[in-house]
């Protein structure tokens, strides 16, 4: 089952929290930790696994196939220049593969090569990574639903996720959302309620 809202989580992250954020209802972790070697995020992605082992998430791992299949994660997001989508399906028939797009053609072309879902944005202006191009907006959202099951991302909050929802989206990707607030878990909750 695809998650409505994947948390991504890097290094730097209080994963102390993440058993009470799936309490509220979060059930996606993306291990998203750009800077780590791939020792390390083979660590990290351990320590994320062990802290959700009790609980019904699904975890993917950002950019790497490798590390998610050691790890014995449930999928991985790959970003436009890592591993093509088609030959990670090639090597993990059974993972669950997303990929980024920004528009349908993109989207379309995921599907061709084996996506379950891809995440798309970003939606809104964010500042969580750089180097992105304009916020494509929600009506890009709706341009591009429809094909494969969309996770929009990119400054999507409590107070713009129905927004985004409405527009066509399956589900969002957040980092500032839950981990820049003071209460992260106060904050994932109005999440979860606010994507319904």
């Amino acid at each position: 089952m695809l998650p409505r809202i994947l948390c991504l989580v890097d290094a730097t992250d209080d994963l102390s929290l993440l058993p009470a954020l799936a309490d509220v209802g979060v059930t996606g972790f993306q291990v998203r930790a750009k800077a780590l070697t791939g020792r390390e995020l083979m660590v990290l992605t351990d320590r994320v696994l062990t802290g959700l082992a009790s609980y019904d998430v699904t975890v993917v791992v950002n950019d790497r196939l490798d590390v998610a299949l050691a790890a014995g994660a449930d999928g991985v997001h790959l970003g436009r220049g890592d591993l093509d989508v088609a030959a990670a399906r090639r090597i993990a028939p059974d993972l669950i593969i997303g990929g980024t797009c920004r528009n349908r053609a993109d989207v379309e072309r995921a599907a061709a090569d084996g996506a379950d879902y891809v995440g798309f944005g970003p939606v809104f202006a964010t500042t969580s990574k750089t180097g992105l191009p304009a916020p494509l907006g929600p009506d890009a959202v709706t341009a591009a639903a429809g094909v494969l099951p969309l996770i929009a991302i990119g400054g999507i909050d409590a107070a713009n996720a129905p927004e985004v929802i409405a527009a066509g989206a399956h589900g969002v990707a957040v980092i500032g959302a839950v981990w820049r607030d003071p209460d992260p878990v106060s904050a994932a909750k109005d999440l979860v309620t606010a994507v319904g």
